[in-house]
């Protein structure tokens, strides 16, 4: 027996992650949740879904013994995408938070926020496109200016995951009214996670060519009282030629990178 937990112990500590990016759309029902596992070893969480089933989504996908989410980002603070993070902080060490800071009197939010505060996590607003150095040649950007006094959808942070020559942009719940704000130049990417569940009120025709996704991930509840993914959205991305995931009828979603193409 104590030879086997050494055995465990050594293998913990000379663990490395291995190379390159693995990006994972959880299966957490009609709700958000993405975990990015970087290059250099990082554990970063966008949103966390509507409840605790991020936490199973999580053991799913990490190892036991890792119980550490580097970087926690929040999008906007609507029930389906921060109700799940106060379970995260309540199960896991969060080494540091980023989100855009929109007010918003979801009882949620505020327990989230009050987690926050009592564990002293370190926390960033960001209301300015930005980038965040992940390592090993991998970057998170920020591209849009959110906190704008809109839509609380329309304030989602819009994310695009850098790493070699791929790319993964992801909206949030953003609108077509954010889509056509932002810069076409930043939007090309590999992987389009489509904002806000595959509604009609997201996923414009012009931003769809602009982004020229060869994968898109919609994450939606299964037979969700609000018809998503829409059937327009979906035509809109065969036309286009991409291929279409969804949490719904696939589960949860792992692509890969290795800096030069994205697989699955």
């Amino acid at each position: 027996m104590v030879a086997v937990m050494a055995a465990i112990f050594l293998f913990v500590i000379f663990y490395r992650p291995a190379a390159g990016l693995e990006a994972d759309f959880l299966d957490v029902g009609q709700g958000d949740s993405e975990l990015v596992k970087a290059p250099a070893g990082q554990n970063v969480l966008i949103d966390g879904g509507p409840d605790g089933s991020v936490i199973k989504r999580l053991g799913e996908r990490l190892p036991w013994w890792d119980r550490k989410i580097d970087l926690m980002v929040l999008t906007h603070p609507h029930e389906d995408h921060v109700a799940g993070l106060v379970k995260v902080l309540e199960n896991y060490r969060v080494g540091k938070i980023v989100y855009a800071g929109t007010p918003d009197d979801n009882p949620t939010y505020a327990a989230w926020a009050a987690l926050i505060r009592e564990k002293r996590i370190p926390t960033f607003i960001v209301r300015e496109p930005q980038e965040i150095d992940l390592g090993g040649g991998c970057r998170l950007e920020v591209l849009n200016r959110p906190g704008s006094g809109g839509q609380l959808n329309d304030d989602s942070l819009v994310l695009k995951l850098v790493y070699g020559r791929t790319s993964f942009l992801f909206m949030g719940d953003a609108g077509q009214e954010v889509e056509r704000q932002l810069d076409p130049a930043e939007l090309k990417a590999d992987v389009l996670k489509i904002g806000h569940h595959g509604s009609d009120s997201s996923s414009g025709e012009n931003f769809l060519k602009e982004v020229s996704p060869a994968l898109a991930v919609i994450e939606v509840g299964r037979d969700n009282k609000f018809g998503h993914p829409s059937r327009r959205t979906l035509k809109k991305l065969e036309r286009l030629g991409a291929r279409v995931f969804r949490t719904d009828q696939d589960g949860t979603i792992v692509l890969r990178s290795d800096g030069l193409k994205v697989s699955d």
